[in-house]
Parts: structure tokens; sequence; C-alpha cells
């Protein structure tokens, strides 16, 4: 006996075979979790010389430290950190060296 089957009704099986696509978002804040990492990806950062690059680099580690902590510690807005390290800003030295003692760093030269 032959099966009759309502083709509107039927799912397709998902192919085991095949590769989901999709990659998790990639979030380097989540990765900056001791003072090692932080060091040494700033230091990587500014090997390069890129002020945005040092700029962005500075708003992830002050997203993984946690954004309303380092304003209370450099005593500056939430709003203004967040302008602050946006591409194309000229931040004053002082606000860059209130945001590295916030995030406990120090600069050195070698």
């Amino acid at each position: 006996m032959k099966k009759e089957y309502d083709l509107n009704t039927l799912k397709a099986r998902p192919n085991p075979y095949t590769i989901n696509n999709t990659l998790p978002d990639f979030d380097i804040a989540d990765y900056l979790d001791s003072k090692e990492a932080i060091a040494e990806y700033l230091s990587q950062v500014l090997a390069d010389g890129d002020t945005n690059e040092l700029l962005t680099a500075l708003g992830h580690i002050a997203r993984a430290k946690g954004m309303t902590e380092v304003a209370q510690k450099t005593g500056l807005g939430r709003e203004s950190l967040y302008k602050t390290f946006q591409e194309g800003t000229k931040p004053k030295f002082e606000t860059i060296v209130k945001v590295l003692d916030a995030f406990g760093v120090r600069l050195k030269a070698v």
C-alpha cells in the first residue's frame, strides 16, 4: 500500500552535514580580565602608533572594567568617557592619564 503525503505539512529535516556559517560576535573586552592581559593589549596597540586604535583600545578596557567604575575613579562622566573613546576625538593627555590610572596602568618609556 502506497502512503500519500500532504506536501504543505511536511517539514524539511536539517541536514546533519551542513555547517552553521554564523560565528558568535567577538568582543575583546571579554578577554581583558587581568592586568597582564590589559598591559599586553596596550603594548601591542601602542607599538602600532595609531591614535584612533589607542582610543578604541582604551574604550575596550573601560568596558571590561566597567564604565561606571572607570567614571567614578576618574571623576569623569560616563557619557564623557564614551565620547572620549570614539574614533576621531582628540582627548586631553590629562584625561588619558586619568583613565590609565583608573585601569592601574602606568606608561613607561623603554
